[in-house]
């Protein structure tokens, strides 16, 4: 993976931006709205009833687009979390048609056809969940590399969730959103040293109970197995980049991966809870913006989600 980097990080969110306490109030959440501030949240995105996932996709897209970055794309990895948003058909064209195209209205390729990217292939993943981006990322590396070729992959995500759905997942608050990227052999951003997956099919209807049980035990072995591919150690990680979940939950698997928990960088929680697949590209954007990152500095990307499945990567920063 040495030879491939990701880089053009982009991001977009629902509309409506609510206080947690607003959304308790509406009923919308399982915990209490004192719960979930005590844990860290504040504030959730949430989609107009008339933005589709899509709306979401392109938004981060359109950002690529105006910075130069879709000039050489030859592939898109298009990725959601909830299968619903896999589709962009008209479910009510179905019913009175009974024709299936109507559950195959693929946004991959409506992307692909709205950005003029004529010579990039498709690909869709919908079944890793909140760890979506990560798989893409993945998928793409290992793409470029069996494709000589091939100068870059597009990756995608994407999602809201439907009207009436409750807003918050495994104690988590939830956000609609999505987020974008580059994978390329252009040496900009971050090199992909490493990357791991974890998935435990025995726990895809795991509880809100269930999974937090699962989370700790599985996390420290995605991250120590990711490092270690990488020929790193735990104590070589600067910065561990991961989803807007509790703090209290990273202060923990800080003392037992032996890292400091000031390298852990998520300071988009209380703005923007957990954004479902895209809060890593949300977390990596701030830490670029805010000036702390170095060349050669060590990043730990680590994400969770039901499946249940666990991906890490492993990324060293080599700038522009």
């Amino acid at each position: 993976m040495h030879d491939v980097h990701v880089d053009s990080f982009a991001y977009s969110l629902g509309e409506q931006k609510i206080h947690v306490a607003d959304s308790a109030a509406a009923g919308k959440l399982r915990s209490e709205a004192e719960d979930l501030e005590s844990a860290g949240f504040r504030w959730h995105h949430v989609c107009e009833p008339e933005t589709s996932p899509y709306e979401l996709a392109r938004g981060a897209t359109e950002q690529l687009a105006r910075a130069g970055r879709l000039d050489d794309i030859d592939a898109i990895v298009y990725a959601t979390c909830i299968p619903l948003n896999a589709n962009i058909g008209d479910s009510a064209a179905w019913e009175r048609t009974r024709d299936v195209k109507h559950l195959m209205d693929f946004p991959a390729g409506r992307l692909q056809a709205d950005f003029r990217l004529d010579d990039a292939v498709v690909m869709g993943l919908t079944q890793q969940a909140c760890t979506a981006m990560p798989g893409s990322i993945r998928l793409a590396g290992a793409m470029l590399l069996s494709e000589p070729a091939w100068r870059s992959v597009l990756c995608v995500t994407a999602d809201r969730f439907p009207p009436g759905a409750l807003y918050e997942q495994a104690y988590n608050l939830i956000s609609d959103g999505g987020a974008a990227c580059v994978v390329s052999r252009r040496r900009s951003g971050f090199r992909l040293l490493a990357s791991h997956q974890i998935t435990n099919g025995a726990l895809g209807q795991a509880s809100d109970d269930e999974t937090v049980g699962a989370y700790f035990s599985y996390t420290h072995r995605v991250f120590t197995e990711a490092v270690a591919r990488a020929g790193l150690t735990p104590a070589d990680i600067d910065w561990v980049v991961p989803q807007n979940t509790s703090g209290k939950a990273w202060q923990i698997l800080c003392r037992v991966l032996g890292v400091p928990f000031e390298r852990v960088w998520c300071p988009s929680m209380p703005d923007v809870g957990h954004v479902i697949s895209a809060d890593n590209v949300v977390n990596l954007v701030q830490l670029v913006e805010s000036g702390r990152l170095r060349p050669g500095q060590l990043l730990a990307v680590v994400m969770a989600g039901f499946g249940l499945n666990w991906q890490c990567l492993v990324l060293e920063a080599v700038g522009s």
